[in-house]
């Protein structure tokens, strides 16, 4: 059910988005560094949000990676608790 929920969603985005697309396919003029465009406005908002989240994967990407080793470290150590707590159970 969740995933059939999911693909509903998902579905209901991508309708969204082709009708953002559809309705502002304007051209407008990208001035950058190097030259000049005229790009729609629809695919310069779409690369922008993509851009956007990819710089937020990347600079959350270092606490997420320490999070996982301290929680493998944590593991390692309740494992090692509950390893000593049966041997002093049996004694």
């Amino acid at each position: 059910m969740v995933r059939l929920l999911g693909f509903l969603l998902l579905v209901v985005l991508v309708v969204l988005g082709l009708s953002f697309a559809v309705l502002n396919s304007q051209p407008v003029a990208l001035n950058y560094y190097f030259g000049a465009r005229d790009i729609p406005l629809s695919m310069i908002v779409v690369v922008s949000l993509a851009a956007g989240a990819l710089m937020g994967v990347l600079v959350s990407l270092g606490t997420i990676i320490r999070l996982k080793q301290q929680a493998g470290s944590l593991r390692r150590r309740m494992r090692a608790a509950q390893k000593d707590a049966d041997q002093a159970r049996i004694l």
